[in-house]
């Protein structure tokens, strides 16, 4: 659906994004991150046709945003980190305005907008001021005029920002419920909230593609043992020599449960393998009650820091 190669972006001397290429597929959440000057906003701002590359293609549903740039914004729906609202219309008004002005059809105007402004949840506010609007219900317009001319992608820059807790959770729902028709792409400095909504990462740090992957082959990356947490009535010793004879298991800590009788294990297992059916039955058969037994998941924080953290260390080492 969308697929950039080398695209490269110079300011100056400045390199904000260098050689960067990756494919955005349909039927996706895709979240963007990366650390302030990462390149996130240059690079959705070219997609979008705001700004131009140096070098390099966006090719959208087959469309070259330089070549073809009229066809290629018609397949995308874009609301700025900024939404570009005019204060003292309605926002009936306002969404009338940019159907107008994306070229959608006078006697279908009415009808996309209402089905918009439905999709966003604002008919209740359709003939009060923008200006008069809570910052949710801003955002709630801004998302509807990106609906607007039947596009099969909308890109989202930062679209939570400022929100209060209630009106976060309304817009991440919003969201979701758009990806189930759309390609959405999210960029957001919210990594719980990437986590949250999105099945796609691409991580951007210092202008280069360091991740992009979904987040099960993310963790897999960054650390290729799995860890299993788990709690387990009896002797230490005894359940520790049963663990370690488990083919895969890698390490064994123990630790306080806080529970009288029990032991609280910390299991290191090789790479792409889920031990937990083979260690139950393994406790089973020797008479150990398993009270709790949990996968370790790593955080996108972790991942996030450890993918960037790498990414800035080669390179001050390539300039060093």
């Amino acid at each position: 659906m969308i697929e950039i190669k080398d695209l490269t972006k110079k300011y100056g001397h400045h390199t904000a994004v260098d050689h960067v290429s990756f494919k955005i597929r349909n039927g996706h959440i895709y979240g963007l991150l990366g650390p302030n000057g990462a390149g996130k906003s240059t690079t959705m701002n070219i997609i979008a046709g705001c700004l131009s590359p140096t070098e390099g293609t966006v090719l959208i549903n087959g469309y070259d945003v330089c070549d073809h740039p009229l066809e290629a914004k018609r397949q995308i729906g874009y609301l700025p980190e900024q939404p570009p609202l005019f204060m003292d219309m309605t926002p009936f008004e306002y969404l009338c305005f940019v159907a107008e002005a994306k070229g959608v059809k006078d006697d279908v105007i009415d009808r996309q907008v209402k089905e918009a402004m439905e999709m966003t949840d604002i008919l209740d506010v359709k003939d009060r001021l923008i200006r008069n609007l809570s910052k949710g219900y801003r955002q709630r317009v801004g998302i509807a005029q990106t609906v607007l001319g039947n596009p099969d992608i909308i890109i989202l820059d930062e679209p939570t920002v400022g929100l209060d807790p209630k009106q976060l959770t309304e817009i991440r729902a919003l969201i979701r419920k758009l990806g189930e028709k759309l390609t959405v792409i999210v960029s957001s400095h919210i990594l719980s909230e990437i986590s949250e909504l999105c099945d796609h990462v691409i991580i951007l740090s210092g202008g280069h593609v360091v991740a992009d992957d979904d987040m099960a082959s993310l963790e897999a990356r960054v650390s290729p043992e799995k860890t299993i947490r788990m709690t387990v009535k009896g002797d230490g010793t005894g359940i520790r020599e049963i663990l370690a004879g488990i083919n895969g298991v890698l390490e064994v800590e123990e630790g306080s449960s806080g529970m009288e009788g029990c032991v609280a294990l910390t299991v290191r297992t090789v790479s792409g393998e889920d031990l937990r059916d083979t260690i139950f039955f393994a406790m089973a058969e020797a008479r150990y009650a398993v009270i709790s037994m949990d996968m370790v998941e790593q955080s996108l924080e972790s991942i996030f820091l450890s993918l960037t953290g790498s990414s800035e260390a080669a390179r001050k080492e390539e300039r060093d």
